[in-house]
């Protein structure tokens, strides 16, 4: 596959699991949207047809990896994609990122706009400044990104590194196409169920990022958007779901190097 192939295909996939995946977290959190307070199985079944809808979509053009971790760990692995590739590959996942978040804003602009003008979600200006300094975080960022239920810095890590480990592996082990670059037909479907596994098992502490992309990108976009009382974008925090997820890249191909290779 061509330079461009994979630039495009990152691109676009990313965009659209960022768009589905954040349009759930949107869908159950904003004031006015018919499926607010749906709870944490939509969410996760929600990311989890957002990476099949996205791999379906971008495997012929890029072999579908969306996350950079799962990019590292091909790098890594015996016989895996070249690194000059990688760049590529990270560069189209971050700017469909930041794409797919922009495009959750749109489809939900009134909503966003009725959330964060509503007194009793954002509250006096003295309790935004308190609630700010507590936790860095805005009220709608975790439509955007992920955050800890409790900032224990080692813990949220180690989270992410061991779902990332468990997605990755399964990548690796089951869902490759023939070439063992990408993501193939069957590929699809067990990585979408593993990311419903991982959500509904260890989403819990940190809300599973598990791909530093999909994180950074729409925490940029929330830092950018001209959202009223938006709030921080909690940047003390940011470095754990990029560095934890590319950890357990890292990790899990050294495992199927030793294990399985």
């Amino acid at each position: 596959m061509s330079s461009s192939d994979i630039f495009i295909g990152e691109t676009i996939g990313t965009a659209i699991l960022i768009l589905l995946g954040g349009g759930v977290c949107a869908a159950v959190t904003l004031k006015a949207s018919k499926a607010r307070n749906a709870g944490w199985l939509a969410i996760t079944f929600g990311w989890g047809f957002a990476v099949l809808t996205a791999v379906y979509t971008s495997a012929p053009l890029s072999g579908a990896h969306l996350n950079p971790a799962v990019t590292l760990a091909l790098a890594l692995k015996k016989d895996g994609i070249p690194w000059s590739d990688v760049p590529i590959y990270w560069g189209g996942q971050l700017l469909g990122a930041m794409i797919g978040a922009a495009l959750v804003w749109v489809a939900y602009y009134g909503q966003f706009l009725a959330h964060l003008t509503d007194k009793e979600i954002v509250g006096t200006p003295a309790k935004k400044a308190v609630e700010a300094q507590e936790k860095g975080a805005g009220p709608v960022l975790g439509i955007f990104s992920t955050g800890p239920e409790i900032r224990v810095p080692w813990q949220n890590i180690a989270t992410e590194v061991i779902g990332t480990v468990v997605l990755v592996l399964a990548v690796l082990t089951q869902g490759l196409n023939g070439d063992g670059k990408g993501l193939g037909t069957l590929g699809a479907l067990i990585t979408a169920l593993v990311v419903v596994s991982i959500g509904l098992s260890l989403g819990g502490p940190t809300g599973y990022a598990i791909n530093p992309a999909r994180d950074l990108g729409p925490r940029i976009v929330h830092a950018l958007l001209p959202l009223p009382n938006k709030g921080g974008s909690d940047w003390g925090y940011a470095w754990i779901p990029v560095a934890g997820p590319l950890i357990g890249g890292a990790i899990a191909a050294g495992i199927y190097n030793v294990a399985f290779a």
